[in-house]
């Protein structure tokens, strides 16, 4: 196809554009400049033929931050290229050639295929479907027009949602996190009314006959019927007395106060996991360096691992591979006054565990994670991979169990396979949407909702 004009359009860091052939009518893109290849959200991807052509379909959710409005696409494949991703990860992904506009302008570009869920943008239009074609201004944004919201609805067919349900705040940090921005479309999706609260903007009236959460600007939160607890590690202490003085409101927390604050002392944890008459690797704790090397013993020597009690995400977890650097961590640590755990290595977990996720006493979804090569821990915040797995019967029951030890009713469970069968590694309070919807392409925030209303009994 031909360009309408030869004059070079400029374009801003967003703009919207339309992929007729595929049934799109508007996508807001990602203009990058930076990134060679353009591509497009898919997921649900499958292969057929047609005649003797390789096609490929696939489902796209063309709206920012709304999954409810889905369409599914085919297109002849042109090929399959192994991409580079934006966090350096080489992926294989099958690639079609589709007109696309751009404002008054028709050219045919190449677009790869590839789940965007945690990118925002649907479309990224990379600097190769540029070329020749445009210039871009990238202090400037929407130059080519912008879509309102309405125009939208009556693009995609969209029913205005009537808001007859229950109203649930979201207690968290960052608005722009995906698994906050997840929860928030799901509970809307059911008709419900979301709050974001900041928890640094809420503050508390202590009254025994009328207690108050006020919000910034002397806002006074009332009718809530449930909160939803996100609470960052490093605001658990004041996050946990937001979360009860909302219980002494009458409000439901998806995860109570009591409940978090023991999710998240890591030794305390462990003791009631060990309570409960659960396995966990061989642990051991002490206050002075004088007992480290009795420590490092206590868990039958190098290699193990070193944990500082308020690390979180894999952070403060140091693999000591001699007795020599288990001494010199645990002493480093010790200097700082830092709290530690020594814990056993497990070798032939080959750096993988599971996380289960587990919602009112059943586990909902589940995963593998494998680490990045170099390192000896899965963690899919520092590069790790995430895969689909079945876990066994014994797994699931150790999982809820274990979620049911520190009195949760949402948790992610970390689960690591030896060969004496399965070890919790955590149960953690806040899990992590992402790596989790992405892997099972379950929507895992919506059960978190449905989860609230069986609790409250509520029903469309």
């Amino acid at each position: 196809m031909h360009i309408a004009s030869t004059e070079k359009t400029i374009i801003g860091s967003e703009e919207w554009c339309q992929l007729a052939q595929l049934g799109i009518p508007a996508v807001k893109v990602r203009v990058d400049s930076g990134a060679k290849t353009s591509a497009l959200h898919a997921f649900n991807i499958q292969t057929f033929k047609r005649g003797n052509v390789s096609w490929v379909s696939f489902d796209v959710h063309p709206l920012q931050n709304n999954r409810k409005v889905s369409l599914r696409c085919e297109s002849p494949i042109l090929d399959r290229r192994i991409i580079k991703n934006t966090s350096g990860a080489s992926e294989k992904r099958y690639v079609i050639k589709v007109p696309m506009r751009l404002g008054e302008q028709f050219w045919e570009i190449e677009l790869t295929l590839t789940n965007r869920d945690s990118m925002g943008y649907r479309m990224l239009l990379g600097r190769e479907a540029m070329a020749g074609r445009v210039l871009v201004d990238p202090s400037s944004s929407m130059n080519l027009g912008r879509i309102s919201d309405l125009e939208l609805r009556e693009m995609y067919g969209i029913a205005p949602t009537k808001k007859t349900g229950l109203k649930i705040a979201l207690l968290a940090t960052n608005p722009e996190l995906y698994s906050n921005q997840r929860l928030i479309e799901a509970g809307e999706e059911r008709g419900h009314e979301m709050v974001f609260l900041s928890i640094k903007d809420c503050y508390m009236k202590l009254d025994d006959e009328n207690p108050e959460v006020h919000y910034r600007g002397g806002h006074i939160i009332t009718g809530l019927d449930a909160v939803i607890p996100r609470i960052r590690p490093s605001a658990t202490f004041y996050g946990c007395a937001l979360t009860r003085q909302f219980e002494s409101m009458g409000v439901y927390a998806q995860n109570g106060s009591l409940a978090i604050s023991q999710s998240r002392d890591k030794l305390f944890s462990l003791q009631l996991l060990i309570k409960s008459g659960l396995d966990i690797p061989l642990t051991g704790f002490a206050n002075s360096p004088i007992d480290t090397n009795e420590l490092i013993e206590m868990v039958g020597g190098a290699p193990l691992i070193v944990k500082l009690l308020e690390g979180s995400q894999g952070r403060g977890v140091v693999l000591a591979e001699t007795k020599k650097a288990a001494q010199s961590v645990i002493n480093a640590f010790k200097a700082v006054k830092a709290n530690l755990l020594v814990q056993e290595f497990i070798k032939e977990a080959g750096g993988k565990d599971l996380r289960l996720f587990v919602i009112n006493g059943k586990v909902s979804a589940a995963i593998q994670r494998e680490a990045a090569p170099g390192e000896f821990r899965a963690n899919i915040h520092q590069g790790g991979t995430a895969s689909v797995v079945r876990p066994t019967t014994e797994e699931r029951r150790l999982a809820v169990k274990a979620t049911k030890a520190m009195g949760l009713a949402v948790a992610g469970v970390d689960i690591i396979r030896s060969k004496t069968g399965p070890l919790l590694l955590e149960v953690n309070s806040s899990p992590g949407l992402e790596g989790i919807e992405t892997a099972t392409e379950k929507d895992v925030a919506r059960m978190m909702i449905t989860a609230i209303e069986q609790q409250l009994k509520w029903s469309q």
